[in-house]
């Protein structure tokens, strides 16, 4: 059924414009809209993400895997929305072969740093995003909480001499915030770009103590002191979620080993000292598992398990998508119920409830009836929100099993993608 929580028509048209344009989850306000995966984030929360910044060594690793439309990065918006209610940093970095994959350290970086975002005020404002901006906001609290004096105190006592693998990011962060709390513009000029991981010359950051570059070797180093900067801050914690946008696979097999070898490091360091408060979720489709990881022993014997996340077994490493709360019939009726609800807040309309449930149901029904694809749901949610549209403008109708198969035929068509299994409808 609908739920009752309240929703302002600012972010129901926000909400609704994404998805019915693109399809993709909004920005904010994914909670209203989601469905299908509670258990899986219920798990989350309890064991991993309460537990952050009580526990610094509570850092995980969990891969996430789904097919393509299968509600990866959905799943990954929902956990960065249950972070920031936790008071929790958050970063969502899109890995592609070309733009930034998981084996260049630099660009891994790079995109922490700039996707870095503080938890939002409220829905729908905007949250704090990147590394520095956080910072300034930081600078901010401390100075309002402590006044300038005991703020400028605890940049030299506290942040200055915080425990990190990168002495220079250290002593970037530090002086960074420093120059905020002194209005130095200069010195923000220089260190801003080289704690966002972009090319500084080392002529302008060595008399400000910083010798480091970013580079190949020191990116992950880079990216680690990051995590125990923020548990050295006193921030709650940090959450990395990554997710493959592009068909990582047609990689070389010597990239393909250096992901591999990435990963493994990456779940050798949760649970240590040395990433501190970090929760890393890593999305890919199936063949990742099938295919790749068995090529990289090391790997596999890390992410095997007899079982997925599950709550018998909240420790396992792997969260399978294609294994949801709701079957497929019901899962799309109750998307299509949230979006019911999202679509007469954002536009004041007032729908028949009971007649326009049965639409949704036939839909739905009609939708998992001719695919056997998880991306229906993409396609229902985009046919939904335009049928919806059409309900409100025109005069209201209550579909019959004929008019549903046109409508989820339409929308095939629509995308140029007429599956065969509608020749004999």
């Amino acid at each position: 059924m609908i739920t009752n929580d309240t929703i302002s028509p600012e972010l129901a048209r926000h909400i609704l414009q994404r998805v019915g344009e693109s399809g993709q989850p909004p920005e904010q306000g994914i909670a209203h809209l989601n469905v299908g995966n509670d258990s899986y984030l219920r798990i989350l929360e309890a064991e991993y993400l309460t537990r952050l910044a009580r526990n610094p060594l509570g850092s995980s690793f969990k891969l996430v895997q789904g097919y393509y439309g299968g509600g990866k990065t959905h799943f990954l918006y929902c956990v960065r929305d249950l972070a920031w209610r936790h008071g929790l940093l958050t970063a969502i970095v899109n890995l592609s072969p070309r733009e930034c994959p998981y084996d260049d350290a630099v660009k891994i970086y790079g995109a922490v740093a700039a996707a870095l975002s503080a938890p939002p005020v409220s829905e729908p404002s905007a949250p704090t995003r990147g590394l520095t901006d956080v910072l300034r906001d930081l600078v901010d609290d401390r100075r309002a909480a402590l006044g300038e004096a005991r703020a400028r105190e605890w940049i030299q006592k506290t942040a200055a001499r915080v425990a990190v693998e990168s002495h220079s990011f250290r002593k970037a962060a530090a002086g960074f915030m420093e120059a905020c709390l002194e209005g130095d513009a200069a010195r923000q000029a220089v260190l801003e770009p080289w704690l966002l991981g972009e090319p500084v010359p080392a002529t302008d950051t060595r008399p400000l103590g910083v010798y480091e570059c970013l580079e190949p070797s020191t990116g992950f180093r880079m990216l680690r002191s990051l995590c125990q900067a923020v548990a050295g801050y006193g921030l709650a914690g940090t959450v990395m979620l990554f997710d493959e946008v592009d068909r990582n696979l047609s990689l070389t097999s010597r990239k393909m080993h250096a992901v591999g070898d990435n990963l493994r490091q990456v779940i050798d360091l949760c649970g240590q000292a040395r990433l501190p408060a970090t929760l890393f979720l890593y999305a890919v489709p199936p063949e990742f598992l099938r295919n790749v990881v068995p090529e990289y022993p090391a790997l596999e014997q890390r992410l095997r398990s007899p079982v997925p996340l599950s709550e018998r077994s909240p420790q396992a490493a792997v969260i399978d998508l294609e294994r949801l709360d709701l079957e497929p019939v019901a899962l799309l009726t109750a998307i299509g119920q949230r979006l019911l609800r999202i679509f007469a807040a954002a536009t004041s309309w007032t729908p028949d409830a009971a007649a326009e449930e049965q639409n949704c149901a036939l839909l739905a029904e009609t939708m998992a009836a001719h695919t056997f694809e998880v991306s229906h749901r993409r396609l229902f949610v985009k046919t939904y929100v335009d049928f919806l549209h059409q309900q409100q403008r025109g005069k209201p109708r209550t579909l019959d099993a004929a008019q549903a198969n046109a409508i989820v035929q339409g929308g095939y068509l629509a995308l140029g993608t007429l599956a065969d299994e509608f020749a004999d409808a």
